[in-house]
Protein backbone atom coordinates (compact mmCIF):
# COMPACT_ATOMS: atom_id res chain seq x y z
CA UNK A 1 0.00 0.00 0.00
CA UNK A 2 2.75 2.19 0.80
CA UNK A 3 4.21 2.05 -2.44
CA UNK A 4 0.93 2.18 -4.45
CA UNK A 5 0.39 5.32 -1.97
CA UNK A 6 3.17 7.02 -3.07
CA UNK A 7 2.84 6.34 -6.87
CA UNK A 8 -0.23 8.08 -6.20
CA UNK A 9 1.30 11.21 -4.75
CA UNK A 10 3.77 11.22 -7.29
CA UNK A 11 0.97 11.74 -10.10
CA UNK A 12 -1.18 14.19 -8.27
CA UNK A 13 1.71 15.95 -7.90
CA UNK A 14 2.96 16.30 -11.65
CA UNK A 15 -0.63 16.84 -12.48
CA UNK A 16 -0.30 19.85 -9.78
CA UNK A 17 -3.17 18.82 -7.11
CA UNK A 18 -0.60 18.92 -4.48
CA UNK A 19 1.97 21.80 -4.34
CA UNK A 20 5.71 20.56 -5.21
CA UNK A 21 8.69 21.37 -2.99
CA UNK A 22 9.71 23.96 -6.17
CA UNK A 23 6.87 25.85 -5.53
CA UNK A 24 8.06 27.77 -2.82
CA UNK A 25 10.22 30.99 -2.13
CA UNK A 26 13.68 30.78 -0.86
CA UNK A 27 16.68 32.41 -0.92
CA UNK A 28 19.63 31.56 -2.81
CA UNK A 29 22.63 33.11 -1.53
CA UNK A 30 21.99 36.88 -2.13
CA UNK A 31 18.96 36.42 -4.60
CA UNK A 32 15.43 34.86 -4.34
CA UNK A 33 13.92 31.55 -5.69
CA UNK A 34 10.44 31.63 -6.36
CA UNK A 35 8.95 28.22 -7.77
CA UNK A 36 12.52 26.99 -8.48
CA UNK A 37 13.37 30.06 -10.50
CA UNK A 38 16.61 32.25 -9.38
CA UNK A 39 16.24 36.04 -10.33
CA UNK A 40 15.42 39.60 -9.32
CA UNK A 41 12.11 40.23 -9.16
CA UNK A 42 9.47 43.34 -9.35
CA UNK A 43 6.44 43.45 -6.83
CA UNK A 44 3.93 45.99 -5.47
CA UNK A 45 2.65 47.04 -2.09
CA UNK A 46 -1.21 47.20 -1.87
CA UNK A 47 -2.47 47.85 2.05
CA UNK A 48 -6.21 47.89 0.89
CA UNK A 49 -6.98 44.49 -0.71
CA UNK A 50 -6.55 42.90 2.56
CA UNK A 51 -9.68 44.92 3.81
CA UNK A 52 -11.99 44.70 0.28
CA UNK A 53 -14.93 43.06 1.00
CA UNK A 54 -16.03 41.76 -2.61
CA UNK A 55 -14.06 38.58 -3.47
CA UNK A 56 -14.43 39.80 -7.24
CA UNK A 57 -12.42 42.80 -6.75
CA UNK A 58 -9.63 41.09 -4.70
CA UNK A 59 -9.44 38.84 -7.85
CA UNK A 60 -9.40 41.57 -10.62
CA UNK A 61 -6.83 43.20 -9.04
CA UNK A 62 -4.68 40.31 -8.08
CA UNK A 63 -5.69 39.21 -11.97
CA UNK A 64 -4.12 42.13 -12.88
CA UNK A 65 -1.00 42.27 -11.10
CA UNK A 66 -0.15 38.63 -12.41
CA UNK A 67 -0.62 40.10 -16.17
CA UNK A 68 1.36 42.85 -15.08
CA UNK A 69 4.20 40.73 -14.48
CA UNK A 70 4.62 41.50 -10.96
CA UNK A 71 5.14 38.31 -9.01
CA UNK A 72 5.73 39.59 -5.42
CA UNK A 73 2.70 41.52 -3.21
CA UNK A 74 3.06 43.05 -0.04
CA UNK A 75 -0.30 43.20 2.22
CA UNK A 76 -1.51 44.01 5.94
CA UNK A 77 -1.59 41.37 7.83
CA UNK A 78 -3.08 43.16 10.43
CA UNK A 79 -6.19 45.54 11.45
CA UNK A 80 -6.30 45.93 15.17
CA UNK A 81 -8.86 47.70 16.98
CA UNK A 82 -9.87 48.84 20.23
CA UNK A 83 -13.69 49.25 19.56
CA UNK A 84 -15.73 46.98 16.90
CA UNK A 85 -16.26 49.47 13.98
CA UNK A 86 -19.15 48.17 11.12
CA UNK A 87 -17.06 47.05 8.66
CA UNK A 88 -13.35 44.89 8.57
CA UNK A 89 -11.48 44.21 11.79
CA UNK A 90 -8.89 40.98 12.05
CA UNK A 91 -8.09 41.83 16.54
CA UNK A 92 -10.21 43.84 19.17
CA UNK A 93 -7.17 44.64 21.35
CA UNK A 94 -8.14 45.27 25.37
CA UNK A 95 -6.99 44.68 28.75
CA UNK A 96 -9.60 42.61 30.26
CA UNK A 97 -9.43 40.05 26.66
CA UNK A 98 -8.56 40.35 22.92
CA UNK A 99 -10.30 39.00 20.81
CA UNK A 100 -8.95 37.67 17.44
CA UNK A 101 -11.73 37.86 14.47
CA UNK A 102 -11.58 34.57 12.09
CA UNK A 103 -15.16 35.46 11.06
CA UNK A 104 -16.47 37.12 7.62
CA UNK A 105 -15.42 40.34 8.26
CA UNK A 106 -11.92 39.12 10.03
CA UNK A 107 -9.25 36.79 8.64
CA UNK A 108 -11.59 35.37 6.30
CA UNK A 109 -11.01 38.78 4.20
CA UNK A 110 -7.21 37.44 4.42
CA UNK A 111 -8.32 34.20 3.28
CA UNK A 112 -9.74 35.39 -0.08
CA UNK A 113 -6.34 37.44 -0.53
CA UNK A 114 -4.41 34.22 0.28
CA UNK A 115 -6.74 32.02 -2.32
CA UNK A 116 -6.54 34.68 -4.83
CA UNK A 117 -2.98 35.01 -4.81
CA UNK A 118 -2.26 31.03 -4.93
CA UNK A 119 -5.14 30.91 -7.74
CA UNK A 120 -2.58 33.89 -10.46
CA UNK A 121 0.82 33.09 -9.20
CA UNK A 122 1.39 35.89 -6.74
CA UNK A 123 3.59 35.69 -3.34
CA UNK A 124 2.24 37.45 -0.52
CA UNK A 125 4.48 39.32 2.01
CA UNK A 126 1.99 39.57 4.87
CA UNK A 127 3.08 41.25 7.97
CA UNK A 128 1.99 41.32 11.72
CA UNK A 129 1.51 45.11 12.87
CA UNK A 130 1.87 48.63 12.02
CA UNK A 131 4.20 50.79 13.64
CA UNK A 132 2.18 53.64 12.34
CA UNK A 133 -1.52 54.34 13.49
CA UNK A 134 -3.44 53.11 10.12
CA UNK A 135 -4.88 49.72 11.44
CA UNK A 136 -4.36 50.43 14.95
CA UNK A 137 -1.31 49.86 14.64
CA UNK A 138 0.95 49.77 17.85
CA UNK A 139 -1.03 52.26 19.59
CA UNK A 140 -3.79 50.14 19.25
CA UNK A 141 -1.77 48.14 21.41
CA UNK A 142 -0.35 50.69 23.87
CA UNK A 143 -4.08 51.49 24.69
CA UNK A 144 -4.85 48.35 25.58
CA UNK A 145 -1.89 47.74 27.63
CA UNK A 146 0.01 50.83 28.54
CA UNK A 147 2.92 52.29 28.02
CA UNK A 148 4.25 53.99 24.32
CA UNK A 149 5.24 52.69 21.13
CA UNK A 150 8.99 52.90 22.65
CA UNK A 151 8.06 50.38 25.40
CA UNK A 152 6.12 48.47 23.21
CA UNK A 153 8.77 46.25 22.33
CA UNK A 154 9.75 45.36 25.61
CA UNK A 155 6.11 45.48 27.24
CA UNK A 156 5.41 41.96 28.39
CA UNK A 157 0.94 42.07 27.58
CA UNK A 158 1.70 43.71 24.81
CA UNK A 159 3.92 40.75 23.21
CA UNK A 160 2.06 38.43 24.76
CA UNK A 161 -0.96 39.13 22.56
CA UNK A 162 1.09 39.82 19.38
CA UNK A 163 2.14 36.76 19.68
CA UNK A 164 -0.81 35.09 20.09
CA UNK A 165 -2.07 37.07 16.76
CA UNK A 166 0.94 35.97 14.83
CA UNK A 167 0.62 32.08 15.82
CA UNK A 168 -3.29 32.55 14.17
CA UNK A 169 -2.33 34.27 10.85
CA UNK A 170 1.00 31.56 10.70
CA UNK A 171 -1.18 28.51 11.06
CA UNK A 172 -4.09 29.72 8.85
CA UNK A 173 -1.71 30.27 5.98
CA UNK A 174 2.11 28.06 6.28
CA UNK A 175 0.87 25.44 4.12
CA UNK A 176 0.51 27.64 1.49
CA UNK A 177 2.52 28.30 -1.36
CA UNK A 178 1.25 31.63 -1.82
CA UNK A 179 3.72 32.86 0.60
CA UNK A 180 6.61 34.70 0.10
CA UNK A 181 7.48 35.65 3.45
CA UNK A 182 5.76 36.39 7.21
CA UNK A 183 6.77 40.03 8.04
CA UNK A 184 7.30 41.12 11.92
CA UNK A 185 5.86 44.82 11.28
CA UNK A 186 5.92 47.83 8.86
CA UNK A 187 8.05 50.03 9.42
CA UNK A 188 9.61 49.37 12.96
CA UNK A 189 10.86 52.31 14.89
CA UNK A 190 12.05 53.08 18.19
CA UNK A 191 12.80 56.89 18.75
CA UNK A 192 15.50 57.61 21.01
CA UNK A 193 16.14 53.90 21.55
CA UNK A 194 19.62 51.77 21.88
CA UNK A 195 19.62 50.14 18.60
CA UNK A 196 19.46 46.62 21.05
CA UNK A 197 16.12 47.20 21.87
CA UNK A 198 14.81 46.33 17.96
CA UNK A 199 17.41 43.79 17.59
CA UNK A 200 16.54 41.69 20.63
CA UNK A 201 12.88 42.20 19.89
CA UNK A 202 13.68 40.75 16.34
CA UNK A 203 15.80 38.21 17.08
CA UNK A 204 13.29 36.80 19.63
CA UNK A 205 10.02 36.76 17.28
CA UNK A 206 11.75 35.77 14.11
CA UNK A 207 12.97 32.68 15.93
CA UNK A 208 9.32 32.53 17.72
CA UNK A 209 7.48 32.91 13.91
CA UNK A 210 10.43 30.23 12.97
CA UNK A 211 9.15 27.62 15.68
CA UNK A 212 5.66 28.01 14.23
CA UNK A 213 6.60 27.64 10.38
CA UNK A 214 10.23 26.57 9.78
CA UNK A 215 9.63 26.73 5.71
CA UNK A 216 9.01 30.01 4.46
CA UNK A 217 11.00 33.06 5.23
CA UNK A 218 10.81 35.70 7.51
CA UNK A 219 11.65 39.17 7.68
CA UNK A 220 11.55 42.97 9.52
CA UNK A 221 9.93 45.23 7.31
CA UNK A 222 12.37 47.90 8.49
CA UNK A 223 13.10 51.08 6.61
CA UNK A 224 16.89 50.80 6.35
CA UNK A 225 17.70 53.08 8.88
CA UNK A 226 21.46 52.86 10.45
CA UNK A 227 23.74 52.13 7.69
CA UNK A 228 27.34 53.51 7.25
CA UNK A 229 27.93 55.34 3.65
CA UNK A 230 26.62 59.31 4.63
CA UNK A 231 25.43 61.30 7.45
CA UNK A 232 21.77 62.17 6.37
CA UNK A 233 18.96 61.81 8.64
CA UNK A 234 17.88 58.07 7.02
CA UNK A 235 21.65 56.23 7.62
CA UNK A 236 21.24 57.65 11.54
CA UNK A 237 20.46 55.51 14.29
CA UNK A 238 18.04 58.19 15.59
CA UNK A 239 15.21 55.79 15.30
CA UNK A 240 16.67 52.78 16.93
CA UNK A 241 17.06 50.78 13.89
CA UNK A 242 21.08 49.51 13.06
CA UNK A 243 20.22 48.16 9.64
CA UNK A 244 23.89 45.93 9.46
CA UNK A 245 23.40 44.73 12.78
CA UNK A 246 19.48 43.55 11.89
CA UNK A 247 20.52 41.68 9.17
CA UNK A 248 22.67 39.37 11.54
CA UNK A 249 19.78 37.86 13.19
CA UNK A 250 19.80 34.40 12.17
CA UNK A 251 15.94 33.99 11.65
CA UNK A 252 15.61 36.82 8.97
CA UNK A 253 16.14 35.19 5.79
CA UNK A 254 16.34 38.89 3.83
CA UNK A 255 17.07 42.56 4.30
CA UNK A 256 13.92 45.27 3.31
CA UNK A 257 14.84 48.61 3.38
CA UNK A 258 12.46 52.08 2.23
CA UNK A 259 13.06 54.50 -0.04
CA UNK A 260 11.16 58.26 0.08
CA UNK A 261 13.29 60.74 -0.54
CA UNK A 262 10.86 63.85 -0.10
CA UNK A 263 9.53 62.55 2.68
CA UNK A 264 13.01 62.35 4.72
CA UNK A 265 14.39 65.61 3.46
CA UNK A 266 16.82 64.29 1.05
CA UNK A 267 16.66 64.68 -2.72
CA UNK A 268 15.49 61.83 -5.42
CA UNK A 269 19.11 62.03 -6.02
CA UNK A 270 19.84 60.77 -3.04
CA UNK A 271 18.11 56.85 -4.31
CA UNK A 272 20.68 55.35 -6.06
CA UNK A 273 23.41 55.68 -3.53
CA UNK A 274 20.76 54.48 -1.11
CA UNK A 275 20.09 51.58 -2.51
CA UNK A 276 23.84 50.57 -3.41
CA UNK A 277 24.89 50.77 0.07
CA UNK A 278 22.27 48.73 1.05
CA UNK A 279 23.05 46.54 -1.58
CA UNK A 280 26.84 46.06 0.08
CA UNK A 281 25.09 45.24 3.27
CA UNK A 282 23.36 42.91 1.96
CA UNK A 283 25.80 41.26 -0.28
CA UNK A 284 28.36 41.26 2.84
CA UNK A 285 25.84 39.47 5.20
CA UNK A 286 24.79 36.86 2.76
CA UNK A 287 21.41 37.56 2.21
CA UNK A 288 19.36 39.38 -0.56
CA UNK A 289 18.08 42.76 -0.15
CA UNK A 290 14.63 43.83 -1.32
CA UNK A 291 13.74 47.52 -2.47
CA UNK A 292 10.11 46.70 -0.73
CA UNK A 293 8.81 50.27 -0.86
CA UNK A 294 9.69 53.18 -2.62
CA UNK A 295 8.16 56.54 -4.39
CA UNK A 296 7.85 59.94 -4.80
CA UNK A 297 4.45 61.85 -5.51
CA UNK A 298 5.14 63.61 -8.81
CA UNK A 299 7.06 62.71 -11.85
CA UNK A 300 6.71 58.78 -10.98
CA UNK A 301 8.19 57.64 -14.51
CA UNK A 302 10.98 60.18 -14.58
CA UNK A 303 12.37 60.44 -10.52
CA UNK A 304 11.77 56.47 -9.83
CA UNK A 305 13.16 54.97 -12.99
CA UNK A 306 16.65 55.48 -12.42
CA UNK A 307 16.25 53.78 -8.54
CA UNK A 308 14.35 50.78 -10.76
CA UNK A 309 18.27 50.75 -12.66
CA UNK A 310 20.07 51.33 -10.09
CA UNK A 311 18.61 48.38 -8.18
CA UNK A 312 18.60 45.66 -10.95
CA UNK A 313 22.42 46.70 -11.91
CA UNK A 314 22.96 44.87 -8.23
CA UNK A 315 20.95 42.01 -8.66
CA UNK A 316 24.15 39.86 -8.94
CA UNK A 317 25.57 42.48 -5.78
CA UNK A 318 22.87 42.27 -2.94
CA UNK A 319 19.41 43.24 -5.02
CA UNK A 320 17.51 40.74 -4.96
CA UNK A 321 14.50 43.09 -5.87
CA UNK A 322 12.02 45.56 -5.20
CA UNK A 323 8.25 46.69 -4.75
CA UNK A 324 6.60 50.02 -5.95
CA UNK A 325 4.49 51.79 -3.23
CA UNK A 326 1.58 51.29 -4.63
CA UNK A 327 -0.81 49.37 -6.69
CA UNK A 328 -3.41 51.50 -7.95
CA UNK A 329 -6.72 49.88 -9.99
CA UNK A 330 -10.31 50.41 -11.01
CA UNK A 331 -12.51 48.09 -8.20
CA UNK A 332 -16.45 48.08 -8.33
CA UNK A 333 -16.23 50.36 -5.92
CA UNK A 334 -14.24 52.79 -8.53
CA UNK A 335 -10.35 54.33 -7.91
CA UNK A 336 -8.37 52.70 -5.18
CA UNK A 337 -6.91 55.41 -2.72
CA UNK A 338 -4.60 57.42 -4.66
CA UNK A 339 -1.71 58.61 -1.92
CA UNK A 340 0.10 60.43 -4.46
CA UNK A 341 2.53 57.51 -4.80
CA UNK A 342 0.16 55.22 -6.63
CA UNK A 343 1.05 53.49 -9.93
CA UNK A 344 -2.32 53.18 -11.85
CA UNK A 345 -2.93 49.43 -13.71
CA UNK A 346 -2.80 50.59 -16.87
CA UNK A 347 -1.63 53.80 -16.68
CA UNK A 348 1.59 56.13 -18.85
CA UNK A 349 3.12 55.01 -15.42
CA UNK A 350 2.77 51.46 -15.11
CA UNK A 351 4.10 51.44 -18.58
CA UNK A 352 7.13 53.37 -17.27
CA UNK A 353 7.54 51.85 -13.96
CA UNK A 354 5.85 48.00 -14.52
CA UNK A 355 5.49 47.15 -18.12
CA UNK A 356 9.15 48.17 -19.12
CA UNK A 357 11.18 47.57 -15.56
CA UNK A 358 9.57 43.67 -16.16
CA UNK A 359 11.19 43.88 -19.69
CA UNK A 360 14.35 45.17 -18.27
CA UNK A 361 14.21 42.67 -15.93
CA UNK A 362 13.79 39.89 -18.19
CA UNK A 363 16.64 41.05 -20.46
CA UNK A 364 19.45 40.20 -17.34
Amino acid sequence: MKSAFTFGLSLLSLAGVLPTASAKSTVNGTRFSIDGVTKYFAGTNSYWISFLTNDADVDLAMGNIAKSGLKILRVWGFNDVNTRPSGVWYQQLSSSGSQINTGANGLQRLDAVVKSADKNGVKLIINFVNYWDDYGGMKAYVTAFGGSKETWYTNQRAQEQYKKYIAAVVSRYKSSNAIFAWELANEPRCKGCNTDVIFKWASETSAYVRSLDPEHMITLGDEGFGIPGASSYPYGYSEGVDFVKNLGVKDLDFGTFHMYPDSWGVQNSFGPGWIRDHAAACKKAGKPCLLEEYGTTSNHCTEEKPWQQASRALFADGMGGDAFWQWGDRLSSGQTHNDGHTIYYGSSDATCLITDHIRAINAL
